[in-house]
Parts: C-alpha cells; structure tokens; sequence
C-alpha cells in the first residue's frame, strides 16, 4: 500500500518540486466537492445508506499472457462496450473491485480488474525474468495487457499501486488512456526524491519501508504476509470494519510465489536500495521529470485515510486537462473503491463525461 502508494518520499519530494516550480498550471477546471456516506449505514460492505454492497466473487477468472506475464484477470459488462481497467495496490487485491465492477457492468462497460505482478494468479512466463518491482515495470504489464487484451484506449482507475500505475499510464501514454481515476491523485515518483528526509513525524509512519529495507523485514514479511497485511488495512483504513472473510479472500493472493519479492524489491527500489532494470531508465528518467497528466481526471479521497497522504491543493497542478477532487465522507479510508464503491463508480462515469 502506500501508505504504500503515496510512496512518502518520492510522492512528498515531487509535490513540493512541483509546488516550488510553480509553472504548471491546470488549464481546465479545478473543484473540489464533497460526497457524504453516512456511517452510521456503512456497516462493513456497506456502500450507501441505499444500497447493501453483498458482492463476494466475481466469477470464473480468466487468464491471458501478455508481455513478461501470464495475468489473471476479471471481466465484467459487454465485450463490446468502453473500456474500464481496474487496478489494485498493496497489500490488496482485485476484490477491491468486487462491488465497483457490477456497478460499471450495468451502465455497459467492460470493466478488466487484473491482479498485478506478484498477486493471485498472475504469474511470469519464464523463471529467468527478474522479479522487479520498480514503479515503471508495472505500468509497462498494464499496457501489455491492453495490447494482449486488443484494447486500444481505457477509463483506467486505481488506488495505491494501481493509483500510480494508472498515473503513469496517463502521463507517458496519454493515447491509451481515455481518462483517469486517481486515489490520492499524481503519485508518480522518483528514486532522487526518496533520499529526501522527512521530519521525524512525516517519517514515522513509513515504518514498514525501514523495516522492508533489512533482510530481517524480508523474512518476516514472508512468515507474517497475512498478519502483516491485516495489520495494515486496519491502519490504512481505521474506520472500516472489515470482516475476515472479506480480509481472507485478499490475502489469499500474497501467497503468489513471487509476491514477497516484488513487495521487497519495489519499496527497496524506492529508496534507491537496489537497482532496476537498464532497459526501463530511459522510462524512468522521463517519470522522475514528474510529467504533466493531460487527460481528464477525477482524483478521490477518504476523509479517515489512515494513510499518509498530501492535501489535494498539492498535487492539482499535475493535471492540465479537465479536472475535478471529490473527497468521500463517512469513515471511508485508504482502500477506497472497496469501502466506497459506488462513489468510485461514480467517479468513473463521470470522467467519462468529461
């Protein structure tokens, strides 16, 4: 996750360059609103005082190989309508999804949620490829699938490592992306901005990445990936009182055999602990750049995100096309679309009509 996917240094040290440049402006629209669930009828899936989230599967998964990887993915709605891709971050999983992608279904998209590297039935083709988890890699898996998939342009939407992906995807390949969905809106980062050094306070709760950074962390991730996991959604998410079986069917995923490693090498690669892959500096180096996402955007936010997260103010010059943040009320954290899904729905369809 990011408390995970705010990736702190390189999201909080591109903001503040971002900030301090002061030239990039958004040439669209700029609102922000509020979208109110009312807590008191959000009882664990709750997704509006109207409407009881009672998803628990999508169905039959599916599996294509596309680019370095065999993904397993989920489908919903018309082949033949827009399409919709869903992305997940950490520790989550495509049931994030679970109650968004009936709701997208029913308005005639074709929604694809696929499990990233490292998660569930999402597997690498060849045992000799690296197990990389650098923030580009991910968004390269992305575009394979599309193309895999014959998916020339999408509504792409996600949260944490999904909310990064879809950011990139956005920013370097504008033509694929119809429109964006970003929780936490711009979380493109760059190994430069992760040296930085926060205040102790800003620093604190990253301290999973520390703990990441020693081989001690490795091992005990992968000896506690389920309770590590849960100890997480319940910091990231502080207000929503998910149940086991909802926690299970997630974490069900990180037993992916290559998962540890991905989940190792990404926040390591951020810190500038390891090395990425050559061929992807040249992406790498466009990205550290902090490029301007041009496509029309909608970013969201929980008012009881636990993780660490930037004031909307902070990032709104990063989207130079039509663009509006709504920050959803009632409790909802870190793990939005799964704790708020009509309002991510709704969210994706009104993109669309920008």
């Amino acid at each position: 996750m990011n408390k995970h996917t705010y990736d702190r240094r390189n999201f909080l040290g591109t903001a503040t360059k971002a900030m301090a440049a002061g030239g990039l402006l958004v040439t669209g629209f700029a609102k922000t609103e509020s979208v109110h669930i009312d807590p008191s009828t959000k009882k664990n899936m709750m997704d509006s005082p109207m409407k009881p989230v009672t998803n628990s599967s999508f169905g039959p998964l599916k599996q294509i190989d596309a680019g370095l990887l065999n993904v397993g993915y989920a489908e919903s709605g018309p082949a033949n309508g827009p399409a919709v891709i869903l992305l997940h971050g950490w520790p989550y999983d495509i049931y994030s999804f679970v109650d968004v992608a009936p709701l997208l279904a029913a308005k005639g998209y074709q929604v694809i949620v696929p499990f990233l590297r490292g998660y569930g039935t999402t597997k690498f083709l060849s045992d000799n490829t690296m197990r990389n988890g650098q923030q580009s890699v991910v968004a390269i898996d992305i575009i394979a699938l599309m193309d895999a998939l014959k998916i020339q342009k999408a509504i792409i939407g996600g949260f944490d490592w999904g909310a990064r992906t879809a950011d990139i995807i956005a920013a370097i390949w504008p033509e694929r992306c119809k429109a964006l969905v970003s929780v936490s809106g711009y979380l493109i980062g760059s190994q430069a901005a992760g040296k930085i050094p926060l205040p102790p306070n800003a620093e604190y709760p990253w301290w999973y990445q520390f703990y990441f950074a020693t081989e001690r962390g490795e091992s005990g991730y992968d000896k506690y990936r389920h309770d590590f996991s849960k100890l997480i959604w319940k910091l990231a998410s502080p207000k929503w009182n998910f149940d086991d079986t909802t926690f299970d069917r997630s974490a069900a995923s990180f037993d992916n055999p290559d998962h540890v490693a991905i989940v190792i090498h990404n926040y390591r690669w951020r810190q500038d602990l390891v090395k990425g892959e050559t061929k992807y500096d040249d992406l790498e180096n466009r990205l550290a750049k902090a490029p301007v996402i041009t496509v029309p955007t909608i970013t969201l936010e929980g008012d009881a995100n636990g993780a660490p997260h930037l004031d909307p103010s902070a990032y709104a010059m990063k989207f130079s096309g039509k663009y509006s943040n709504k920050i959803i009320n009632g409790g909802i954290g870190h793990n939005l679309p799964q704790e708020a899904p009509k309002a991510f729905s709704d969210a994706i369809a009104e993109v669309d009509s920008y």
